[in-house]
């Protein structure tokens, strides 16, 4: 039986790399993005279908779903990979860029999830990887934004694990460090306030870190793709998968890969899961 991956952000970057990897293994795969015209290099693939999926329109999400399934007749993955970063002073952002941020990066993310769940438990089976970020679990200054919403992708990624797993679903959770994306320009927003010149020497720095950075240590989207493919087919129960030698680098600094997995391992245990 050919198995189905439905991908949101599939236009570019971690999320077409994923496309075209699980494509070129023999996969069906639902490409979703908000400009179906982005993806034209999926055209000529009789096992892709690339469908509109706007994470801030509930009925493209429910179309999207409804297309993977009417076509493929199953959903096997659901990759939700869709997501940018807001940065700057928290005091200087207006609400509504704010909102956007978690709308998109978490509101979004949940309500796919909540649209392909029904098709998981009717199957019985069924694995949902969400593509977090080293971010999610250490943070920099004049991200509290984008941090904030990929710390409760983590968190609410971590509660499912539990919930879905006597269903016979997986919830796993991909974090990469530095990829070498479009995640600095239409991913990227940054918002200041020159009025508020107490952040000042902070928003210089962080701009000039950002503007004289290299790529050199970060992975290619491809790399992140790998990783992903580990996640959906590996068949356990792990919940966490670290993608990129930086991001190891960095966790390795806060935490024990070993004593998470031990702890989310004893929880389950705890629950009978």
């Amino acid at each position: 039986m050919t198995q189905t991956i439905l991908i949101t952000g599939a236009s570019s970057g971690i999320g077409k790399a994923a496309a075209k990897l699980f494509a070129d293994r023999g996969w069906n795969v639902a490409a979703t993005m908000r400009n179906p015209d982005d993806g034209a290099d999926f055209a000529d693939l009789d096992n892709v279908l690339v469908a509109r999926l706007d994470l801030l329109d509930s009925d493209s999400i429910q179309s999207a779903v409804a297309a993977a399934q009417e076509r493929f007749g199953r959903i096997d993955v659901l990759l939700n990979n869709a997501g940018y970063g807001a940065y700057g002073p928290l005091e200087a952002t207006p609400m509504e860029v704010l909102r956007r941020q978690f709308d998109v990066n978490l509101f979004g993310l949940v309500e796919t999830i909540q649209a392909v769940l029904p098709v998981m438990r009717a199957q019985r089976s069924g694995t949902i990887v969400n593509v977090s970020s080293v971010g999610g679990r250490i943070t920099y200054p004049l991200g509290s934004l984008y941090h904030g919403s990929k710390w409760a992708v983590e968190g609410l990624s971590e509660a499912m694990h539990y919930e879905l797993a006597p269903l016979g679903i997986r919830v796993k959770l991909v974090e990469p460090g530095g990829v070498n994306t479009d995640f600095g320009g239409r991913s990227f927003v940054f918002t200041q306030n020159p009025e508020l010149t107490d952040y000042q020497p902070l928003v210089d720095a962080a701009i000039a870190a950002m503007e004289t950075g290299t790529p050199s240590g970060n992975q290619e989207p491809e790399e992140v793709a790998e990783v992903i493919l580990i996640a959906a087919t590996d068949d356990t129960m792990q919940l966490r998968y670290i993608s990129g030698d930086g991001a190891k680098a960095l966790l390795a600094n806060r935490y024990s890969a070993e004593q998470d997995e031990q702890f989310v391992a004893g929880m389950r245990s705890q629950f009978g899961l």
